[in-house]
This record gives C-alpha cells, sequence and structure tokens, in this order.
C-alpha cells in the first residue's frame, strides 16, 4: 500500500465548492427547512457532490485535514463549513486572506507534520507552485 499523507490540506473555493464565497454568494448562509443550504438571497449553494465521500475516505484512513482559504469571507467559508458539515472533518482551518506560503507555514508549526508529508488541493495553479516550493505533494 502506498503511503498516506500525515495532513491533507484542501482549498475552498472551487475546490470543495463550485463559487467564490467572497464574490459569487451572499452570505450569511443559513439551512433551509428542506436541508439545503441557501444564501442571503435565497439562492441554493452545495458542493462539490464528491467531497464529502473525499473527506469521510481520508478520515477513516486516519488522515488529519487542513483548510487553507485566502478569502476575505472568513465569516462566511467557516458558516458554510458548519453548514455543510464540514467541520468534523477538519482539524486545522486556516482561513484568511495572504499567501499559502503563510498557511502551510502556520500549519507545520501547529501539527509538527513536514511539508513533505502534506498534500495539497487547491484550483489555483499559483497557489500549487508556491506551496509546491516548501515540499508539498501534489
Amino acid at each position: 500500500m502506498a503511503r498516506l499523507p500525515r495532513l491533507a490540506v484542501f482549498d475552498l473555493d472551487y475546490t470543495l465548492w463550485p463559487f467564490w464565497v467572497d464574490t459569487h454568494v451572499d452570505p450569511p448562509f443559513h439551512k433551509s427547512s428542506d436541508g439545503t443550504v441557501r444564501d442571503r438571497l435565497g439562492q441554493n449553494v452545495r458542493l462539490y457532490p464528491e467531497v464529502p465521500a473525499v473527506l469521510d475516505r481520508l478520515q477513516g484512513l486516519g488522515v488529519p485535514i487542513a483548510a487553507a482559504s485566502r478569502t476575505g469571507e472568513i465569516e462566511g467559508a467557516s458558516q458554510l463549513l458548519e453548514l455543510f458539515d464540514l467541520v468534523r472533518y477538519f482539524v486545522h482551518r486556516e482561513i484568511y486572506p495572504g499567501s499559502k506560503v503563510t498557511h502551510f507555514e502556520r500549519l507545520q508549526q501547529k501539527t509538527g507534520v513536514p511539508f513533505s508529508q502534506m498534500v495539497f488541493f487547491d484550483d489555483e495553479k499559483r497557489n500549487i507552485v508556491d506551496v509546491g516550493k516548501l515540499g508539498t505533494e501534489r
């Protein structure tokens, strides 16, 4: 069996859900009576369908999961993680504007996991390139 990463790190926008939380939807969010998550205007917001199964599988394999997002809509992103019942998967959350390198340096300090034993999922190549220079798998 291949060696598992000691930390799996996920971006949020266009990685867990198909939108930018700071521009494409209108926080605050709420769960409607039918169980769907909606924004302030009543627009339905959802995850990519594979996300819960991927996170559940990683957790089942004992791989800790972290979030690293550069969004300025910190409250909205955190609210979505709660409403989608994803908080239980993320042992660490670095959600604030700035370089993903800073996010990863803080994750490394908090976890003690070497960069080379982290795997990173992000939709933006620039973030993958920047963090890849630290030695992460991507």
